[in-house]
């Protein structure tokens, strides 16, 4: 197995690029990057669209990617797919893909959650057709060529009808295109469906996802369509009156319309989950650091410091703190270990003290210095120990002054000494 080589074609946003979001464009088998010319166009002439980089890309052996003999799977051909959005600047990105491509953006955003932000599927599905029609169909192509698939494609593309109706439109252009196909490379991606089957996963599904159907498809018809939505947790589906198969190429205007109103929709989804995950990412702070650390860290925000703040909070609270597989205490052990063999002394400071109210005693805190110490080297854990013991004197000087102003006595001057310091970190 082997990674192919993609090519196709990428627009520029009009707004600076750092504005400007990427939307992944897949065409399906037997078509090229040609598919979504009209769509395209209709994008660019709405006000999302013209804010899109647009990169469209075709399949092995297809337009202007090279053929290969060399056999693949449809998650080769994802990866094949993040190759050439890396060159294109990488990061997270919208994914839409027909058939074909439909089922190698599904295998991308199923493998890859956090580089797809949104996904559309036309006209595809978890699992296309049987095993044995796509082999069968691999070995035809072998005998006869490409050539020999015009007549059952235009079937199984159009709705009826329509390509009477436009006899000189891209749709009726891309049964020529088939033809130029390169024989090997086609049957590949035949071999390539034949094995692909991802219908057990489609409940881990992250992305916001449409799904869209031609009205008339014979190979992914509506009502499969509908039952592919109903098993992802966060898809909608939606119908192109009048098309079939090749819906986005029939109805480029309605795909289009589709595409924006999802992204327009997944952008504000993206604000809604980022907003929750900084009010959790607040709360398990607030509950490991204590209100006073957190107070003073929020009232020292400037502008250059508030991206980084709001990053912390929901990334390091808010998803990794927040997490079930280790407990608090767990989480402490584990990130003072981590801080010393760093050597962060500024975060060792402050996590002894959320050690402390996460239920670890002092004698244990030590303990984890003096084991770090055997992995880490001595000279950091020996650092480390003198941090702990100024924090558990700061902590002892708080609780006896707390306990003057009450007229009390400090627990931390007498017997208790384990469980004054984890009052006085709870209080700050």
């Amino acid at each position: 197995m082997t990674i192919p080589r993609l090519r196709g074609a990428f627009a520029p946003g009009t707004q600076p690029a750092s504005q400007n979001e990427l939307l992944v464009l897949l065409p399906s088998l037997g078509t090229t990057m040609a598919l979504w010319d009209g769509t395209v166009a209709a994008l660019r002439a709405s006000t999302p669209g013209s804010t899109l980089r647009i990169l469209r890309l075709d399949l092995p052996g297809h337009g202007s990617s090279p053929a290969t003999a060399e056999p693949f799977t449809i998650a080769e051909l994802a990866d094949a797919v993040l190759d050439v959005v890396e060159e294109a600047g990488g990061g997270a990105f919208h994914l839409a893909g027909l058939s074909l491509g439909g089922a190698i953006a599904l295998e991308l955003a199923l493998a890859h959650p956090d580089r797809v932000k949104s996904l559309a599927l036309f006209c595809t599905d978890s699992k296309i057709g049987t095993t044995e029609g796509w082999e069968q169909r691999a070995s035809g192509v072998r005998a006869s060529g490409t050539a020999s698939l015009v007549t059952g494609s235009a079937e199984r593309w159009f709705a009826p009808g329509f390509l009477e109706q436009h006899p000189l439109s891209a749709a009726a252009r891309s049964l020529s295109t088939l033809i130029d196909i390169d024989d090997e490379s086609y049957a590949r991606c035949n071999e390539a469906l034949a094995a692909f089957d991802r219908t057990a996963s489609l409940g881990s599904l992250r992305a916001p996802t449409l799904v869209v159907s031609g009205e008339h498809d014979a190979v992914t018809t509506p009502e499969a369509m509908q039952a592919l939505t109903e098993r992802i947790p966060n898809g909608y589906h939606s119908t192109i009156a009048g098309t079939a198969h090749l819906a986005a190429l029939e109805d480029p205007d309605a795909a289009a319309r589709l595409l924006t109103t999802h992204l327009r929709a997944s952008a504000s989804q993206g604000q809604s989950t980022q907003a929750a995950a900084h009010e959790q990412g607040m709360r398990v702070r607030r509950e490991v650091l204590g209100d006073a650390h957190v107070d003073r860290a929020v009232a020292g925000t400037t502008a250059e410091t508030a991206p980084f703040q709001d990053f912390i909070t929901r990334y390091a609270w808010g998803e990794i703190w927040a997490r079930d597989e280790l407990s608090r205490r767990e989480r402490s052990i584990a990130t003072l270990a981590s801080l010393v063999t760093g050597s962060h002394e500024a975060e060792i400071r402050m996590h002894v003290r959320a050690a402390l109210r996460n239920g670890l005693s002092r004698a244990e805190i030590a303990e984890v210095i003096l084991h770090t110490a055997l992995y880490a080297g001595l000279p950091p854990a020996n650092g480390a120990l003198g941090i702990a013991r100024g924090v558990f004197a700061e902590i002892d000087a708080e609780f006896a002054a707390a306990a003057g102003r009450s007229g009390g006595t400090a627990a931390g001057n007498g017997t208790d000494q384990e469980s004054s310091p984890n009052e006085g970190a709870e209080r700050g």
